[in-house]
């Protein structure tokens, strides 16, 4: 198991090191944004997706301990990688295209992936489903979070 995890945590740590950092200038812009006034909580958000990521590593885990090699099992994990894609290409697109309201499409796209992946997981272990149900519960706060930062931040032109 801890050889599993190991893998999909490298794998998922380069993908969204790789991501986040190939426009920095990007990010910048990003930063310089207005947000919500009940916006308290953006210090926290880091170590909340940090905990997601590794709910959702634990899952995947879990998953191939529960089901290893089979062609389901290969196909839920090529799942993952779509779902933690979306995810982490939430900010490069949004910063890229300086659109928040991109930003929140894609979130919106990463919830829809991730549901429909957690039905698929469920299915097989009820753990890894439980392990992406906190995704599920943040992923419409962030996606939110965006859409009204949009209406705050017209894009540019």
């Amino acid at each position: 198991m801890i050889i599993t995890w190991l893998v999909i945590a490298v794998a998922s740590f380069v993908g969204g090191f790789a991501l986040n950092k190939l426009y920095p200038a990007d990010y910048k812009w990003f930063m310089r944004l207005r947000r919500p006034r009940w916006l308290t909580f953006e210090g926290a958000i880091p170590f909340i997706w940090i905990s997601i990521f590794i709910c959702g590593i634990t899952s995947a885990a879990v998953l191939w301990e529960t089901q290893p090699s089979t062609m389901n099992t290969w196909l839920l994990m090529i799942g993952y990688a779509i779902v933690e894609i979306a995810i982490l290409a939430y900010t490069p697109v949004m910063t890229r295209f300086r659109n928040v309201r991109l930003g929140a499409i894609v979130g919106a796209i990463g919830f829809i992936l991730g549901l429909v992946l957690t039905t698929q997981v469920w299915q097989i272990s009820s753990l890894a489903g439980w392990l992406l149900v906190p995704y599920l519960l943040w992923s419409p706060v962030g996606t939110y979070v965006t859409w009204v930062m949009a209406r705050l931040n017209p894009p540019e032109i």
